[in-house]
């Protein structure tokens, strides 16, 4: 499935409010059941695995928990001007409302990144009169709870529209000269071993057209 920014992977007491669910969606659509395989987080767009049977389901799910033969390609736009390419290489907590049995409490966590484009906005961001940004490709090498957000949180340069480890105020700044407000984070792409077959399985998922709006303030890297 590729699942749109603002969209819950299923029903959760952490939004009580929301109506609207990608496992009941494509178990409507398929007239079937379903078994989510993986989770992406609501402001999370992109690639979202399902399987049609619980025996898959299981197995699939010990590629992402082990990630042995897992691939995992996101694209995010992130404050600032990072590095060319590196290796986030920093240890995790546990999250307090995390219910996914764990033995460790702190957990190894690696992300590697790139970066496609940088970008230069004509807002000014004190002390400078300009904001600058970069779109990046990461990959995951672990699969912890909001890795990547707090990943780049670490590295200072949050994942723009991330309420909870970004800036609020440049957040807002950015959505009101763009006319469109989310997560700036996209799970394009995910190779995996398939349990039946056990050829690759390569899923992609396009970039939405809101991406567009970056292309003008696109610098040379």
């Amino acid at each position: 499935m590729d699942k749109p920014a603002g969209l819950l992977v299923h029903r959760t007491g952490l939004d009580a409010g929301e109506t609207r669910f990608a496992l009941q969606m494509l178990r409507d659509q398929l007239q079937r059941p379903v078994w989510p395989v993986h989770r992406l987080d609501k402001g999370t767009s992109g690639v979202l695995l399902f399987a049609l049977n619980a025996e898959v389901a299981r197995h699939l799910a010990q590629q992402f928990d082990s990630g042995h033969g897992l691939c995992k390609t996101y694209q995010a736009v992130v404050r600032g001007w990072p590095n060319s390419s590196g290796t986030v290489d920093h240890p995790l907590r546990r999250l307090s409302d995390d219910a996914r049995p764990m033995r460790d409490a702190v957990q190894p966590a690696i992300t590697h990144y790139r970066v496609l484009h940088r970008l230069e906005l004509p807002l000014a961001s004190v002390p400078f009169p300009s904001t600058r940004l970069a779109e990046l490709e990461l990959r995951p090498e672990t699969g912890r709870r909001h890795q990547l957000r707090r990943h780049m949180k670490h590295l200072s340069h949050p994942i723009i529209g991330d309420a909870t480890h970004g800036k609020g105020p440049l957040n807002r700044s950015l959505a009101n000269h763009l006319g469109h407000q989310r997560l700036w984070l996209h799970a394009s792409r995910l190779q995996l071993t398939h349990p039946v077959t056990g050829l690759l399985l390569d899923v992609e998922a396009a970039l939405g057209p809101e991406w567009a709006h970056w292309h003008p303030y696109r610098q040379a890297v």
